[in-house]
């Protein structure tokens, strides 16, 4: 109990939150003011409980956005605070480019999200977008970007032999 008589409660550091699973990738209109109606695939698929509240930031390899829920965001950021020294040069440069670009947004009652036009200019998005789901996370395209980023099934196939192939270990058998 603090001096004032408030009672704090301690939560362990490796709390485990309910991560959404975003999956499909869905062909959606950017209206005039730069809103988008949230595909109700995608909402069906955010953990119940969940509200309607969201971060955007721009991609750090593509020319896309990335829409997290505010859940996923935090975990995001936990990742980040336990890596970053914001006294470093480096960290902080790291830091200032990372959130240069970020929004909150919220659903509003239409079920619309408004994206800032700053990064719908970012991302050149006009019209045409493509809201793929990325596990944790949905990227937003311009729809004629999206559409020019498949790999040939062959250099598919070898970088998931790459990267998932090979061994397991020990415990997974």
């Amino acid at each position: 109990m603090g001096e004032s008589g408030d009672f704090f409660l301690i939560l362990p550091s490796n709390l485990f939150f309910y991560m959404a699973t975003f999956i499909g990738d869905y062909s959606c209109k950017i209206d005039a003011k730069g809103r988008l109606i949230f595909p109700s695939a995608f909402k069906k698929q955010m953990p119940s409980g969940s509200q309607d509240h969201f971060v955007v930031r721009r991609d750090i390899f593509e020319q896309c956005l990335v829409l997290y829920t505010s859940e996923d965001w935090e975990v995001q950021m936990n990742k980040i605070r336990s890596r970053i020294n914001p006294y470093n040069r480096e960290h902080n440069m790291f830091l200032r480019n990372f959130f240069k670009g970020t929004a909150e947004m919220i659903l509003d009652s239409s079920n619309r999200l408004l994206i800032p036009r700053r990064l719908l200019e970012i991302a050149g998005i006009k019209k045409e977008v493509v809201l793929a789901g990325q596990d944790g996370r949905i990227e937003i395209w311009a729809g004629e970007k999206y559409n020019k980023i498949d790999m040939p099934v062959g250099d598919f196939a070898d970088l998931a032999e790459k990267l998932m192939g090979g061994k397991l270990p020990e415990e997974e058998l």
